[in-house]
């Protein structure tokens, strides 16, 4: 099989290092120096290796323009380093000072209403302004001149979470930036430019590429999606190019500084391009309890096994700058807070899904700004109470299995299509209410956690040999070379489960002229979509809720009820559609698994698979429900050979596995407060309680209680 572009990185790939890092975000500017050396015995004692320092300093760093003061920072290092601690240092872009946005206020980003940001909070400078960029470049450069010879420092992060809290802006800054791009992406044609923003639609056409403007949604309708999308592209790669700048200058500095960015939301970033593979290795901040929807669905253990197993398809293996040690909280909320063990747990079902390095958020809680009730290791009082303790025995077992953990990557069985920014992008261009891909993944992701199978998220472009199967969940734009991968998966014994509304759009956000799908897709599934329609979701009433204005309250329409649902059988069973139905033509070598049961599509074909090879290549014609996806992936449908990777897994336990060359580890965690037994594992256990009863395969978890067993590789499902 073809693998994955040369010099991309791929989700199999581990952080090449030989130091899994244990430590905590450390704020030394926020306490009077006579804590600084008691911090740093207590992180000593605890296991503690390297600290984060800096990313909200610039106004320490460079009080005046042009003058620096790294004297504090200096102090601070040489604590920890005393103590066997070393720094990460971060360029502190994120929030620039006052004299900076005072003096220069054409930085300050703008927003959809023409508002301009205000000096007080963070993410106020616009990444595409040329004068910021210029002023991020000097206090880089500053920074890494005086640190080139700190053997303390050992590497760095770029700014902190880009475009957490505003990933646009609508300035004059971004305009002309926007311009610009638009006219290297066109080659200077503006006529190009037209055709692909369908000009000819509403009068949207340009003479040139200085009358563009950028898309305002409401004012007063809806823009071309080929504007929209152009827009997103042009956000992620300001994006990327304001990172370029900065890692430009520290490898200069010093080629033996390691470089990662950390990642809170991820909008507006093209990851599996030059954002990733300009840096060493990703890092993503951990917060389970404040993804409330998967939450809801499934706990916190969901929510965080979700957003890394979505996060590792960008580039493999990372580490965790920001892992949720209490209650974090802004003004406006609180999160909830972990009960006893659960810190230690969130922090192992990190490492289980790819984590090479944890440091915990935060040290010590802010007494003082906006996040005061954001909970550390340490209490407000000074105290080590529980917390403490957690991140004391976390960081003692993950030492003493760093040479284990470190160059195994996390099995998956199940490979849902992810991390393409154009199909992301294309989708809220003109979603028509219906699931994002991710959302649609996301319901695969949720029956195979919940059932214990080993699942990820993978592009498309990467090495798809070692799944089993790969569910593509409605990517709207297609490319042959995607098909061609998808076919050899397929010969080689893979189930490929392809999507509706799959290869229904080209580059351009255009809808497709040719039969549906597209670029050489529907001859792959063997089908053709003849028709295709909206439906309500599985538990809505309505398709969407109605427009309003100031003066009338918002009603839903009447155009969706609960008695006009469309049904399908898969064998004996029926089952209820969501959100879409398509009608399909079928191929003479396709065999129908399920076809539509009522109204006017009964009869005609849902669900359809056709072999290729050793494996076989699905279609399914509506979007999932979670009885859907268990039925997708049950032996006798698909015959997937998907077992779950512990035989009668408990409810409330989560399952994962890390492989290496010889041996597998694989990873028990208790997600309730109660005590479980779990039956059918054997190997040798590296973490958890000692009363495992070995003759009968037991392992016993208290609650919130995490074991490890080294197994013998190749003996799970």
């Amino acid at each position: 099989m073809e693998t994955y572009p040369i010099g991309a990185k791929s989700v199999w790939d581990p952080i090449s290092t030989d130091r899994f890092m244990l430590g905590a975000a450390h704020y030394p500017e926020h306490v009077d120096e006579s804590y600084w050396e008691r911090d740093a015995e207590r992180m000593a004692a605890a296991g503690f290796n390297t600290v984060r320092l800096g990313e909200f300093a610039w106004h320490i760093f460079e009080p005046r323009e042009g003058v620096f003061d790294f004297d504090l920072f200096d102090r601070a290092i040489e604590v920890l380093a005393r103590h066997g601690i070393d720094t990460i240092m971060c360029t502190p872009t994120a929030t620039p000072p006052r004299w900076l946005t005072m003096n220069y206020p054409e930085v300050l980003r703008v927003d959809e209403q023409g508002r301009t940001a205000s000096h007080g909070s963070r993410q106020h400078a616009d990444t595409a302004s040329p004068v910021f960029r210029d002023h991020s470049r000097r206090i880089t450069r500053a920074m890494a001149d005086h640190y080139r010879d700190n053997k303390a420092v050992i590497g760095w992060q770029t700014d902190n979470e880009l475009n957490t809290t505003s990933p646009t802006s609508y300035s004059a800054a971004s305009r002309r930036a926007f311009q610009v791009y638009l006219e290297h992406r066109y080659d200077g044609d503006i006529g190009m430019l037209n055709h692909a923003w369908g000009g000819d639609f509403w009068a949207t056409a340009y003479d040139n590429f200085d009358q563009i403007v950028l898309p305002i949604a409401d004012a007063p309708g809806h823009c071309s999606p080929g504007h929209v999308q152009d827009y997103h592209r042009f956000l992620a790669a300001a994006t990327t190019a304001f990172q370029k700048d900065q890692i430009d200058i520290l490898r200069a500095a010093n080629k033996d500084w390691f470089v990662f960015h950390n990642i809170g939301r991820q909008d507006d970033i093209d990851f599996r391009g030059s954002f990733c593979e300009d840096l060493d290795f990703m890092g993503y901040d951990v917060y389970p309890a404040l993804f409330d929807e998967l939450r809801r669905s499934g706990g916190m253990g969901l929510s965080q096994a979700h957003y890394l197993d979505k996060s590792r398809a960008y580039a493999g293996n990372f580490i965790v700058p920001e892992q949720q040690s209490g209650s974090g909280g802004q003004p406006p909320f609180a999160t909830l807070n972990p009960e006893p063990g659960e810190m230690r747990r969130m922090a192992w079902s990190s490492v289980a899904r790819g984590a090479d390095g944890i440091l915990f958020f935060r040290w010590r809680p802010a007494h003082f700004g906006a996040e005061i009730y954001w909970n550390g290791v340490m209490d407000h009082d000074d105290v080590p109470r529980r917390r403490y303790h957690e991140a004391k025995a976390f960081a003692t077992e993950c030492a003493a299995l760093k040479d284990k953990i470190l160059g195994t990557h996390v099995r998956m069985d199940v490979g849902i299509a992810s991390a393409d920014f154009d199909n992301q992008e294309a989708h809220k261009t003109f979603s028509m209410g219906m699931p994002s891909p991710e959302q649609d993944g996301a319901v695969m992701h949720r029956h195979c956690y919940r059932n214990g199978i080993s699942c990820g998220y993978i592009h498309l472009d990467d090495d798809l040999s070692r799944l089993k199967v790969l569910y593509v969940p409605h990517w709207p734009i297609w490319d042959t070379r995607w098909t061609k991968r998808l076919h050899e998966f397929a010969e080689g014994g893979g189930t490929v489960i392809v999507s509706s509304q799959t290869g229904t759009r080209d580059r351009n956000n255009h809808v497709l002229r040719t039969v549906r799908p597209g670029e050489g897709l529907s001859e792959l599934v063997g089908v053709q979509v003849e028709e295709f329609g909206r439906l309500a979701g599985p538990d809505a009433e309505a398709l969407f809720f109605g427009w309003s204005d100031s003066s009338d309250p918002v009603l839903p329409l009447p155009t969706e009820s609960s008695e006009r649902r469309y049904n399908f059988k898969v064998g004996n069973q029926e089952y209820t559609a969501a959100h879409t139905y398509e009608l399909l033509e079928v191929g003479q070598d396709v065999d129908v698994l399920g076809s539509w049961s009522n109204r006017f599509a009964e009869g005609r074909a849902m669900l359809t698979r056709r072999k290729v090879g050793r494996g076989a290549v699905c279609y399914v014609g509506t979007h999932l429900t979670d009885e859907l996806a268990a039925r997708l992936l049950e032996q006798d449908l698909l015959a997937t050979q998907v077992m779950p990777l512990v035989p009668n897994l408990p409810q409330g336990v989560e399952v994962s596995m890390r492989q290496g060359e010889d041996y597998d580890l694989l990873f028990l965690m208790n997600l309730t407060a109660d005590k479980i037994i779990v039956p059918g594992v054997f190997g040798a256990l590296l973490v958890g309680q000692e009363d495992r009863t070995h003759e009968h395969g037991e392992v016993h978890l208290g609650p919130h209680g995490c074991a490890i067993v080294e197994c013998a590789k190749g003996a799970g499902a």
